[in-house]
């Protein structure tokens, strides 16, 4: 096995717990990273209440606890948790990337976009995500997704995102663009519809031939991107240290 490289915090969109990464897991290690798959306060850890609070510190404490400064990665709506660590944590991660999802904008609700079922928000069923987010995958693979997602306490969904640190534009971030390309990407940045990215000195987009979910689609590419990500972010931090 290779030596070990660097921490890579991984950090599921809603729905889904730390085991949505076990694809990616061993494609990281392979490369020589570490993947350390959040499972986040009532997303999958048993809790049956939770707030946008809990959830940004578990990021946090995620990163506390990982060996040096690491890359943390954000998938759907919790590119907004991934951005949190840039935000709370600028000086203390290498970079930062986020695959399918943007920051939320300061002052809007984390990811309130779907029904409520009383205290939480359960997984809409695959005809929400009908079309480019969900062709590449299998029935078999929709029925255990479907079977193993958890739902959201309206906590999470509605939590007030603020942003505090302006250092965090300045962190190394990468957009992985699956079901969406780099150029709808950009149309998006320069509308204004995602003032968080507009505002990031360090901003890479990159492609994934991929749906909304590649951790089980595109398991070993999507691998290879947080590879490339690491050693972009890492160049990028030491360019900076030495100016």
């Amino acid at each position: 096995m290779k030596e070990k490289l660097m921490d890579i915090v991984l950090i599921a969109g809603l729905w889904l717990d730390g085991t949505a990464w076990d694809d990616v897991l061993p494609e990281l290690e392979a490369l020589g990273h570490r993947g350390i798959p959040v499972t986040l306060p009532g997303q999958g850890d048993g809790a049956t209440s939770a707030s946008y609070d809990d959830q940004a510190a578990a990021v946090v404490a995620a990163v506390d606890a990982a060996e040096g400064a690491p890359l943390v990665v954000g998938h759907s709506a919790a590119s907004t948790l991934a951005w949190v660590a840039a935000d709370r944590r600028p000086d203390a991660v290498t970079g930062v990337v986020l695959i399918g999802g943007f920051p939320t904008t300061d002052g809007q609700a984390y990811a309130d976009f779907f029904q409520t079922d009383g205290d939480a928000v359960a997984f809409p069923g695959w005809e929400t995500f009908a079309g480019p987010d969900s062709d590449d995958m299998s029935p078999e693979l929709k029925a255990a997704v479907a079977a193993g997602a958890h739902p959201v306490p309206v906590g999470v969904t509605t939590g007030v995102v603020r942003w505090s640190d302006e250092r965090r534009h300045d962190v190394p971030l990468t957009l992985v663009c699956p079901e969406f390309g780099p150029e709808q990407a950009r149309e998006w940045i320069a509308s204004g519809d995602v003032p968080e990215l507009a505002d990031a000195t360090a901003l890479e987009l990159v492609d994934l031939d991929s749906g909304h979910w590649p951790m089980w689609t595109q398991p070993a590419a999507l691998a290879a991107l947080l590879d490339q990500a690491t050693r972009r972010s890492a160049d990028a931090s030491a360019r900076t240290s030495v100016r």
